[in-house]
């Protein structure tokens, strides 16, 4: 029992540290928000407002209208029609368009006739995974083109249909993807940052040596560290998914307790990380620069933005090591896919492992300091 209560006056100590100093406060609950407004509306994977000009060698009504759907498509901004292929080259070469559309002088009689007709689309290569995402939307118009235009009066429609079906998000709406993403990564960084300078900042202030003469254990003072970035870790966690939820309305389909399960196993294992920074760390500066030196790679190799399949192997080796990795899982499982607890067992177990190696870790080197 006195054990108990040793730790639990070192967590007080440690949460009321944090809570009196102001610029602490501003740290731990500004950032996190402000960065969660700005990433959910400026993070985004979808393509709109693609300069484009046209020329239509046809000025048959077919054409006029095709190049009408990409005029009042929000993905495309119409800038103007050429007159010559010499015009087209300009455009791109200057960046004023970024696609350009050629269309054939018998493109609406040939359409009328049933037989092929051909429009050439000329992008950008600069820029490729903007001109891949364009050519998408280009396919998706024209393919509704074909369907609603060229069906009904009963003519042969040349062009491949393209069915499209996305699961788990049927309007490809990438904050659905990038939000929950998000919310792992600004738990990783308000948790880290709590354990991250709390040693260094016993050190810096010169109370650190008070520790040496208290009746707790390295034990008891790893647990009293620890405590506070799981208690802050949790309240930032679940403050981010219920805006999540009711600001950005991304659908929560799956299990609370398999996701606050996997938000337990995520924060022992980058609590563990954190202590283990701020015990190498002899300086509050230090601790800082260790946590953002571990953040950024943390966030690259997570697969937020870039999947795990598509890096090299042996990145994908090093991955496993990264827990935001495996809390993402969770995170985007719990979201979109109505997973449970049983579908994260594969992800809670690496997490546990990496916090545990990490803690043990910590308190080697924190009862070094000690000794």
């Amino acid at each position: 029992m006195a054990r108990i209560l040793r730790v639990f006056a070192l967590v007080v100590k440690e949460l009321l540290a944090l809570l009196r100093d102001p610029a602490s406060r501003a740290v731990l609950i500004g950032p996190p928000i402000i960065q969660l407004i700005v990433f959910g509306y400026a993070a985004t994977f979808e393509l709109k407002h693609v300069p484009f000009v046209v020329y239509n060698q046809d000025q048959g009504q077919l054409s006029r209208e095709l190049v009408a759907r990409f005029a009042g498509a929000p993905s495309f901004d119409f800038l103007r029609f050429v007159h010559d292929q010499a015009a087209i080259e300009q455009s791109i070469n200057e960046k004023s368009a970024l696609m350009a559309m050629d269309i054939g002088p018998t493109f609406s009689n040939d359409l009328e006739r049933g037989q092929p007709a051909h429009i050439q689309i000329i992008l950008d290569g600069r820029d490729s995974n903007t001109a891949a995402i364009a050519m998408g939307y280009v396919q998706s118009i024209v393919t509704r083109f074909n369907q609603e235009r060229l069906v009904p009066h009963g003519l042969n429609r040349p062009a491949t249909i393209l069915l499209d079906r996305a699961w788990f998000n049927p309007n490809l709406d990438s904050r659905w993807f990038i939000v929950p993403g998000i919310c792992g990564i600004l738990t990783l960084l308000v948790s880290m940052l709590t354990t991250g300078l709390s040693v260094a900042r016993e050190r810096e202030m010169g109370t650190f040596d008070q520790l040496l003469v208290t009746p707790m254990s390295p034990a008891e003072i790893l647990v009293g560290k620890a405590l506070p970035g799981f208690l802050v870790g949790t309240a930032e966690g679940s403050l981010i998914i219920f805006m999540a939820v009711f600001w950005f309305h991304v659908p929560f389909t799956g299990s609370l307790l398999g996701l606050y399960l996997g938000m337990l196993c995520f924060l022992f294992s980058s609590v563990g990380i954190g202590l283990m920074i701020s015990s190498l760390a002899v300086t509050q500066q230090q601790g800082l620069l260790g946590v953002f030196l571990f953040m950024v790679p943390a966030i690259v190799l997570s697969g937020f933005a870039t999947p795990i399949a598509n890096m090299p192997q042996a990145v994908q080796y090093i991955t496993l090591l990264d827990p935001l990795r495996y809390f993402l899982i969770v995170l985007r499982g719990s979201f979109l896919e109505g997973g449970g607890t049983s579908l994260f067992w594969p992800q809670y177990w690496p997490l546990l492992t990496i916090g545990l190696i990490c803690m043990v870790v910590a308190g080697n080197l924190f009862r070094k300091r000690l000794a």
